[in-house]
């Protein structure tokens, strides 16, 4: 295939990703929630708008025409080990791997395996060609070159067992967001969907929250009051209420709106249902632990950094830990 009629498929996946039907979606959710029960209705609908969201025509174009190289003369097989924190978290990689004109040897999470074969088979009606480009794999022998994702206990194995293959290897990251107390309702609301879609569970989701000294949290209480139902999911309910007997008990400060827990701390990464909250003297001190921390963060939200709300929505040239996988790819 050529590198245009690559293109061409997955825009028109994008196009059948527009047009599922509201029953499509909600069956597609409800297999998906057998596999992972944080895979909510609402969760799978955003995960599929994000691709689509992608998968345009004009932006493929646009991402692509910066890479040359995307014909290789002999493909390589490239293993995709595959998160399944949120659904459909592997697929830029698939898509990455597809594109540069190599062959993917796909390891889904056992999480997340139901939606990631459902978009290869829709792939695959849209293109039958692609059947010789990429198999799902129980082991990933016999490979070229490595992308995997997971956490740093797992990124030790992958780099040893994977120690003479290029590769890219993706540990733990998380998100902050940067307050300046200027910010309106609507860019406080918008914030609450970084914090709380997909429960919290993506590397993109924010976790920690800078504010200015003596800054009042009212505001940002009251803009967030429209994610109250997130509550009415067991497993985040039983997150939240664990985490406040344990702040209770210990006599920690924090504040508490009914479904969030706001904790005064250092620590960057929070558990789910806990937003962390740093109050900084100056931009100079926010940047300073910005700096040290730069191969701990996937995002930064707020005014002069990636816009609120923009933290699930990233563009197809939006690497994850700002590795190039194209660029990656078109070198082996």
């Amino acid at each position: 295939m050529t590198l245009n009629e690559r293109i061409n498929a997955f825009a028109l996946l994008g196009e059948k990703i527009v047009n599922l039907s509201p029953q499509d979606l909600s069956e597609y959710s409800y297999r998906a929630q057998s596999q992972n029960q944080w895979f909510t209705e609402d969760n799978v609908t955003r995960a599929f708008s994000g691709i689509s969201y992608m998968l345009s025509r004009v932006k493929l174009d646009q991402w692509l025409s910066k890479y040359p190289k995307l014909n290789p003369e002999v493909p390589k097989i490239v293993g995709i080990i595959m998160a399944g924190n949120i659904p459909l978290v592997g697929f830029h990689d698939l898509l990455c791997v597809l594109l540069s004109g190599h062959f993917a040897a796909i390891k889904t999470s056992s999480q997340d395996s139901f939606l990631i074969q459902l978009v290869i088979n829709w792939l695959e009606e849209i293109e039958p060609r692609f059947k010789k480009n990429l198999e799902i794999r129980e082991r990933l022998n016999e490979i070229d070159a490595l992308i995997a994702t997971g956490s740093d206990n797992t990124a030790r194995y992958f780099e040893y067992y994977f120690k003479n293959h290029p590769k890219i290897i993706r540990k733990n990251r998380t998100s902050i967001a940067v307050l300046d107390g200027s910010e309106t309702e609507d860019q406080l609301k918008a914030l609450g969907n970084d914090i709380f879609w997909y429960f919290g569970l993506g590397c993109r989701n924010v976790s920690k929250i800078f504010v200015p000294q003596d800054y009042d949290p009212r505001k940002f209480f009251e803009s967030i009051e429209v994610f109250s139902g997130i509550s009415n999911h067991s497993k985040y309910c039983n997150n939240y209420d664990y985490h406040k007997s344990i702040l209770l008990v210990n006599g920690t400060k924090h504040l508490d709106n009914g479904f969030l827990l706001w904790l005064p701390t250092d620590n960057l990464v929070s558990p789910i249902s806990i937003l962390h909250a740093h109050e900084y003297a100056d931009k100079e001190e926010v940047n300073r632990i910005i700096s040290v921390n730069e191969n701990k963060l996937q995002c930064i939200i707020g005014n002069g950094y990636t816009s609120f709300g923009g933290g699930q929505l990233p563009e197809p040239w939006d690497y994850a830990d700002n590795v190039d996988t194209l660029d990656f790819l078109s070198q082996l």
